[in-house]
């Protein structure tokens, strides 16, 4: 039977907008699908242009389900992604899981929304 999902993901263009106009507030998630039986511990590492990365952020995603992370709750030792800073994110998984990353852009009153599958390493 064929693997469904990949064991290392890379999402390389990730912004969180520091503005928002109206109701909704700008967010990034992490989208994860785990068809697997078993609960998937996943470990995410953020990479910035100009400081050290934030490394080995755990996150559970249980069997046969899915879990969509907003990036703004990744801290590692009290430690944020902050808004309007340019990043990347690498997220290991210790099963096959499969990873969409989606964007909501509300810095102006015509919101915008993004998404896109991170990109499977072999």
């Amino acid at each position: 039977m064929r693997t469904k999902g990949a064991l290392q993901w890379i999402i390389p263009d990730c912004y969180i907008p520091a503005v928002s106009s109206g109701a909704l507030v700008s967010h990034e998630s992490i989208c994860v699908l785990n068809l697997c039986p078993e609960d998937a511990l996943l470990s995410i590492t953020v990479f910035y242009e100009d400081r050290d990365p934030l490394e080995d952020i755990k996150v559970y995603v249980a069997g046969r389900r899915t879990k969509h992370i907003r990036t703004s709750s990744l801290k590692k030792d009290g430690e944020a992604i902050p808004v309007g800073v340019p990043y990347a994110v690498e997220v290991t998984s210790d099963v096959p899981v499969i990873i969409q990353y989606s964007r909501l852009d509300s810095t102006q009153s015509e919101n915008a929304l993004m998404t896109t599958m991170a990109h499977p390493l072999l």
